[in-house]
């Protein structure tokens, strides 16, 4: 007990320091309560004492809570104050871009970041409101940015906020101009960060510059460039925001490029940081598209459109009732199991990424396409097919964004959790708008024909094989199951997968923490999550199309999926 104490009495220590600098009355008396509830609540605190939130290439995510393990002003305004040091000592010139999406805490963690930036002497300049974070990462490379920052914790729960940073062109380089950022520049300034004194000590200036409507009616004037002006725009789509911050430039984009006003989800249209329609803001989550498709039944819609929160993410959900379950297409979600009772599903991320692939290529758009490694390996088959340059690389569009090394410019990328770069030019990012802009304008061109994404997807599978992909996740409290998982993985590798052996073991530590298991005609990538408490497992099977039967080769890779998944999950002991 007394060891109990003395480690009780140190956090107690600790949390009076950060109380004497805490900026925030707000967390203080939150801070404050928490101690007062001592000893019960002595677990709390040393959770919110346990470490501060680490700086890496996502930058900062956590829950709104007051202590160094938490997203709060006083971790904000030392994030702040260390990117800016950061930012001198590399030279950078030019200012700083916040944007800020509508969550709890995200308009005054911005207004602080200007504040901290002016007050170092660099101007700041501010979105004109809660804005998705496309919008920021093209304000960056449009305003000349030394640096970008947006407020957003994505698709996170509510209770949580987040902090990504972006390069603009001098520090970031060709590839690198409006991109998240990569090492060693996270280590830069994570150390910048630790080194940063008492916050009563950073000069505070100005809330800097906010930006005019103009820069949002330059982005969507850049977006709706994308696509053809003069093709097909008779279509019907349904579509949500899910609470977050993306209708209004969805909507305009779709109005500027001459498609029907989607009709939007009315009780999920406006933001809502408490994202009360939904169990968890992630439109991959059992049930968060439920309203969208009731929506889209209703109005006889052609396909419906669904943002994240930040609307960098776009997901597509397709009518697919004419077949039975058993048949349809290989990589549909496992998300989606009410969806199809309803005649609809969402698509998965490889097929909405090989969809747009395939309608650029037929478009003629000539360069480097890429996707990661945990994507399908459908990309790559259809670049060597047409003899395009193709890049693979680790997850994270800091990384697609830099594929190739400039070996042939990116013309698109995607990656297999809904994100697409259509226009690399336009926003050098994963980008939920332009990427729902080109589905919608593969979408009219093919009802022209009679057709659909589905029949799109039937003649990719009948030409390069069915690729079908599944994700085994499993969710834990603690840690140490993902490491003692990766741990066995490592020390006793499966010779044989669905009864063929194992004929490559990739281990890519330690530049990153994966490992990739293939056979002949099946691949396994398993990885732990970079922003939740996951371990994730990637499968793969690829089943040739015999006498164009297509949905035989979907049912006979489902089944063999199926398999795979049940020894990978023993392998993992999960």
């Amino acid at each position: 007990m007394a060891a109990d104490t003395s480690d009780i009495d140190d956090i107690r220590e600790q949390a009076r320091r950060w109380l004497a600098d805490d900026p925030d009355p707000v967390s203080r008396d939150e801070l404050t309560a928490v101690l007062d509830g001592l000893p019960a609540s002595g677990p709390e605190l040393a959770d919110r004492f346990a470490g501060p939130l680490t700086f890496g290439t996502a930058g900062l995510r956590g829950p709104l809570r007051a202590g160094p393990n938490g997203m709060n002003l006083a971790v904000v305004t030392q994030a702040a104050a260390g990117l800016v040091t950061w930012l001198a000592a590399q030279g950078g010139t030019g200012p700083l871009v916040i944007g800020y999406d509508a969550r709890h805490g995200s308009r005054q963690f911005a207004e602080r970041t200007a504040q901290v930036a002016t007050g170092a002497g660099r101007p700041a300049l501010l979105l004109p409101g809660p804005l998705p974070t496309p919008v920021l990462a093209y304000a960056v490379r449009h305003l000349g940015g030394v640096a970008g920052v947006m407020v957003t914790a994505s698709h996170n729960p509510p209770q949580d906020n987040g902090y990504k940073v972006y390069l603009g062109a001098e520090l970031g380089g060709e590839l690198g101009a409006g991109a998240q950022i990569v090492p060693p520049a996270d280590a830069g300034i994570e150390a910048a960060i630790r080194s940063v004194g008492p916050l009563t000590q950073v000069p505070l200036g100005e809330p800097g510059q906010v930006l005019g409507d103009d820069l949002v009616a330059s982005y969507v004037e850049r977006a709706t460039a994308v696509i053809d002006p003069d093709g097909p725009r008779d279509l019907t789509v349904a579509y949500t925001p899910l609470h977050g911050v993306g209708a209004a430039v969805l909507t305009a984009a779709f109005a500027s490029a001459g498609f029907p006003t989607p009709g939007v989800v009315p009780d999920q249209a406006e933001p809502d940081p408490a994202f009360p329609t939904v169990s968890f803001p992630n439109p991959e989550e059992p049930g968060a598209v439920d309203r969208l498709i009731a929506l889209a039944d209703s109005t006889g819609a052609d396909l419906a459109i669904a943002n994240d929160p930040d609307a960098d993410r776009c997901a597509v959900v397709v009518r697919d009732g004419v077949r039975p379950a058993s048949a349809r297409s290989e990589l549909a979600s496992p998300a989606v199991a009410s969806e199809d009772r309803h005649g609809w599903r969402m698509l998965r991320g490889d097929e909405v990424g090989v969809l747009l692939a395939d309608h650029l290529m037929r478009r003629g758009v000539t360069g480097l396409y890429a996707t990661t490694i945990v994507s399908s390996s459908l990309l790559r088959a259809m670049c060597a097919a047409r003899g395009l340059p193709y890049d693979e690389t680790l997850t994270g569009f800091k990384w697609i964004v830099r594929a190739g090394g400039g070996s042939a410019p990116l013309v698109f990328g995607y990656e297999e959790a809904l994100g697409y770069c259509v226009a690399p030019e336009h926003v050098r990012d994963k980008d939920g708008i332009t990427a729902a802009l080109t589905v919608a304008e593969l979408a009219a061109g093919l009802k022209t024909q009679g057709r659909t994404l589905i029949d799109r997807l039937d003649e990719l599978a009948a030409e390069f094989g069915v690729h079908h992909t599944d994700q085994l996740s499993a969710r834990v409290d603690d840690l140490r199951v993902i490491a003692d998982a990766m741990a066995r993985i490592r020390a006793v590798t499966p010779a044989t997968l669905l009864g063929q052996p194992v004929d490559s073991v990739r281990d890519l530590l330690p530049e990153s923490d994966v490992v990739i298991l293939r056979t002949a005609v099946a691949r396994v990538v398993i990885r732990p999550s970079g922003t939740e408490p996951k371990l994730k497992a990637y499968l793969e099977v690829v089943e040739p199309v015999v006498d164009g039967d297509v949905q035989t080769a979907r049912s006979r890779a489902a089944s063999a999926v199926a398999a795979l998944r049940a020894e990978v999950s023993a392998a993992l002991g999960i």
